[in-house]
């Protein structure tokens, strides 16, 4: 049986991730913690002189699906170590089609165009209760364009399967571009609806010569042509707004069967996206309890770090994943910082003015001091050994739920794992009694990579690769164990408060 505190923690795993359909809902979800602990959010755009100061905490988002946040340690000085957790808010989905309006031959059934995001295991998603939540770019009425999250909450999408009586195959296969599409109505039953509804594709009235000619020009055809009019109206209502201001919008479906503790002493968690929104989860709230004791960042030198990344699963090269800039571009602002208040940005270029006189100083190598003292924890959901696959796993690397985060390694450098970097995370982990475990994939084996391996590289940081064991990964619904939430809290809590202790007592 769970602890209450262990139990708890699951908890607030599990609500979170219910909260969390999609990255946009996940960053929103953690601004909303992040504010309630006390952090304040910056922008990107703006200049950060005066406003991050010493002995602060803040926080910004890119695109909406991607976070990082930090405090700023009261000692701190420029050059000093970081350190940071990362993490990524995605996971494996379907998603509306930019043209998803889908009807069956004889119009029969109202269906959804989808694309499938990542390496999901599809065949998951069949037969279950599924329901949209994304984002949608609405205009109001001051002629402002704003976006707004959406999430319905009920099931309206299914993706039938075939009966067996009709396919009687070994093996479950079908084409991800014909037989994945999900029913959402029926065209009848939508078109006995009280008020005005579309005719099916095809259908309808023509147009007229001078009604065309009166039309105003739209480089696209209307959403209404390009989506069901009954989810557009389904997103405006979501929104606050009328079908027309839905300009454009960005879902993905999601199962809608909540999150839960499960098992017969409730030692598990069966949930949607535990990868990777159970580490996400985690790094936010150690964060937040590092810094939520009075005088906690009295005697920090360095800056508490997390990164949570959009794009992990199609390979982090876009604006808002681990491969662009926005890590390193935040810690180069960041290894600069002074603290000073009294910032004078016109003494920057002054002959007689130093280092500790600004906040910002473009001539010193405070960047490269910085990284090359600071450690990155990639923080990526890890394999639970398999009761019914044994073979599958290491003969003795075969990690197990609720004994600890993994630590992963691998010779081809798939994870960024090194023995300075394990030294490190077990001394954390001594500090915060919490066990850890060892995994590699067998030599016959693929091995999946994280962001790990990517920002070490670009950055030139030392990393390690972790993870809580999970099984089904990428299914529409895996299983974690409930005591590694905790273990994982308090592993990277200790981190936060010891690594600046540590940092310089670990040589290489």
């Amino acid at each position: 049986m769970a602890s209450s505190t262990s139990k708890a923690f699951a908890q607030g795993l599990i609500d979170f991730i219910n909260a969390s359909p999609t990255p946009f809902h996940a960053v929103d979800t953690a601004k909303k913690a992040l504010l309630k602990a006390g952090f304040s959010e910056i922008k990107e755009r703006d200049a950060w002189g005066g406003k991050v100061l010493s002995g602060g905490k803040y926080f910004l988002t890119r695109n909406g699906s991607s976070i990082i946040a930090f405090a700023v340690g009261k000692l701190w000085k420029p050059g000093n170590p970081m350190s940071i957790v990362g993490a990524h808010t995605d996971s494996c989905a379907l998603r509306l089609k930019p043209v998803s309006k889908r009807t069956t031959e004889g119009n029969t059934f109202m269906q959804v165009g989808v694309e499938s995001y990542g390496g999901g295991l599809w065949h998951t998603w069949f037969d279950r209760d599924l329901s949209m939540a994304g984002r949608a770019m609405i205009r109001q009425k001051d002629g402002n364009i704003v976006s707004k999250l959406v999430k319905i909450d009920k099931p309206i999408l299914r993706v039938p399967t075939l009966a067996i009586h009709l396919d009687r195959q070994e093996k479950f296969e079908f084409n991800k571009e014909t037989q994945l599409f999900p029913i959402l109505g029926l065209i009848s039953a939508e078109l006995n609806k009280d008020g005005p509804t579309p005719a099916p594709e095809g259908e309808g009235k023509k147009d007229t010569e001078e009604e065309k000619v009166e039309k105003p020009f739209a480089p696209l055809s209307a959403i209404t042509e390009r989506h069901h009019p009954a989810v557009v109206k389904l997103i405006s209502d979501a929104t606050d707004s009328q079908p027309d201001d839905v300009l454009d919008f960005e879902m993905l479906l999601y199962d809608t069967q909540p999150g839960t503790l499960g098992g017969l002493n409730e030692e598990f968690i069966f949930s949607a996206r535990l990868d990777n929104l159970g580490m996400t989860y985690c790094s936010i709230e150690s964060l937040i309890a590092s810094v939520e004791a009075e005088g906690a960042l009295d005697q920090e030198q360095g800056i508490r770090i997390i990164a949570c990344f959009d794009h992990e699963e199609i390979g982090s090269q876009t604006a808002q994943g681990a491969d662009s800039n926005l890590l390193p571009a935040v810690v180069r602002r960041l290894s600069v910082l002074s603290g000073d208040k009294d910032y004078d940005f016109t003494s920057a270029s002054s002959a007689t003015s130093t280092a500790s006189d600004h906040l910002f100083s473009p001539t010193t190598t405070y960047f490269e001091e910085s990284l090359i003292k600071s450690f990155l924890i990639s923080a990526d959901m890890a394999h639970s050994v398999h009761p019914n696959y044994p073979g599958k796993y290491e003969s003795h690397h075969r990690p197990e739920m609720n004994k600890g985060t993994v630590i992963k390694i691998n010779a081809n450098a798939r994870y960024a794992t090194n023995s300075p970097g394990i030294v490190l995370v077990q001394e954390c982990a001594r500090e915060a009694g919490v066990p850890l475990q060892l995994f590699v994939v067998r030599n016959d084996s693929s091995c999946g990579s994280t962001i790990g391996p990517m920002l070490s590289a670009q950055m030139g940081m030392r990393t390690l690769d972790l993870g809580n064991a999970q099984l089904s990964m990428h299914s529409i619904r895996e299983t974690g164990g409930a005591h590694d939430v905790e273990h994982a809290i308090k592993l990277f809590k200790a981190f936060f408060q010891r690594y600046t202790a540590l940092e310089p007592t670990i040589f290489v």
